[in-house]
């Protein structure tokens, strides 16, 4: 079998949670012997293609972006050429392209489309998009939600119950750096023995002022692992609050980020707008077997973190609210203990890669079975 999966971005350019879960599809489906591709855009004038891991990246030139949608007239091209070699085209939505390339290119194999958000902050662009998002969805063969909550909640995907799989979002704690103990050690002398710790990109979803506020007039240590287009806006909040206890740390290797997922106390995940769809760093919290504390945003966010078993979940935008689930984890040791067991349980459960690896598969093949009988 061999998959192509088509996103905007991808490693070793950018390093987010969409591409997160593509290099662990696609990681762990080689064990299984199955080949994948990545198509993606790139900055270089000519297109390339490299070696990432155990498969195989190519990236077209990116022409020109607008809100944030990268264009490209070769990615066309490419797309077209991959897809014949290809079992299955594995789309990754959103990327309003993508549409577009998916109907000039003519793909004909089998497609998924793995919805990892609806589109909610270019609301006129939204508009000139729409029909055009929906002649994509309705083309494709299967739609999959990456949580029950996220298939209950948006309106997009009510229009396509009957063609939707929800298949949870999946960590190989394998593919994960073990620190070395020196690196512990440098950590927690940096940070000290007990922290709540943050990590994602900085961001407008992310609710880095709503942790801010929080945690002004309160000793609470926090690490903040990350950078992002509104860095210098949350520094210069933070600083304007006099917060002496947070900690910016900027972008780290896995190693590093890693030693401070083993150290940290809780998981500070403040994301209080809907753009965040599922929380992968919430559930690497989850896989260190530590407590979390979330908003309710109704989506996978609160599939992850379950309220009062493996954490808080407090509304969102609510700096009180967030800071009382903080005191209630800092005074009260066993109880977040406790929970931190229970969410790494839920994380072996439901969230291993091996486990979202096994759904796809099950509905790789039958995609293809349905396209033999069909005669595609």
């Amino acid at each position: 079998m061999r998959v192509l999966h088509v996103f905007k971005t991808y490693y070793p350019d950018s390093f987010g949670g969409i591409e997160q879960v593509i290099f662990q599809l696609c990681s762990n489906m080689s064990r299984r012997g199955i080949q994948s591709d990545v198509l993606t855009l790139g900055c270089n004038h000519e297109q390339d293609a490299l070696e990432v891991d155990n498969h195989r990246v190519y990236r077209a030139k990116r022409d020109f972006e607008i809100a944030s949608t990268g264009f490209s007239i070769s990615a066309i091209r490419q797309l077209a050429e991959r897809a014949a070699y290809a079992d299955i085209v594995h789309y990754h939505f959103p990327w309003p392209f993508m549409d577009i390339a998916h109907f000039v290119a003519k793909v004909k194999k089998p497609t998924v489309v793995t919805y990892h958000s609806d589109i909610l902050r270019q609301k006129f662009l939204y508009k000139m998009y729409y029909p055009l998002m929906h002649l994509f969805l309705a083309d494709v063969h299967r739609i999959v939600a990456t949580s029950p909550m996220y298939l209950a909640t948006s309106q997009v995907l009510t229009h396509y119950r009957d063609k939707v799989d929800v298949i949870p979002i999946g960590l190989d704690k394998r593919s994960y750096p073990v620190p070395s103990a020196a690196c512990r050690a440098v950590w927690r002398q940096r940070v000290g023995e007990r922290f709540f710790l943050f990590v994602g990109a900085m961001r407008y979803y992310k609710g880095l002022h709503v942790l801010l506020e929080a945690v002004k007039g309160t000793e609470f240590p926090v690490a903040i692992v990350g950078a992002g287009p509104l860095e210098k806006g949350i520094r210069a909040h933070a600083r304007q609050l006099g917060l002496g206890n947070v900690m910016f740390l900027g972008p780290l290797s896995d190693k590093d980020k890693v030693a401070l997922l083993q150290l940290c106390y809780a998981i500070a995940f403040p994301s209080h707008l809907r753009t965040e769809a599922f929380g992968v760093s919430l559930l690497e919290g989850a896989m260190y077997g530590k407590p979390m504390i979330s908003c309710q945003l109704g989506t996978g966010t609160s599939y992850v973190n379950i309220d009062g078993k493996t954490g808080l979940v407090v509304p969102p935008g609510d700096p009180a609210a967030f800071r009382g689930a903080m005191r209630h984890l800092w005074e009260n040791p066993v109880v977040a203990k406790s929970m931190g067991k229970q969410a790494e349980i839920r994380y072996r459960d439901k969230f291993t890669a091996d486990k979202m690896v096994d759904d796809y598969i099950s509905l790789y093949q039958k995609l293809i079975d349905s396209a033999r009988i069909r005669g595609d």
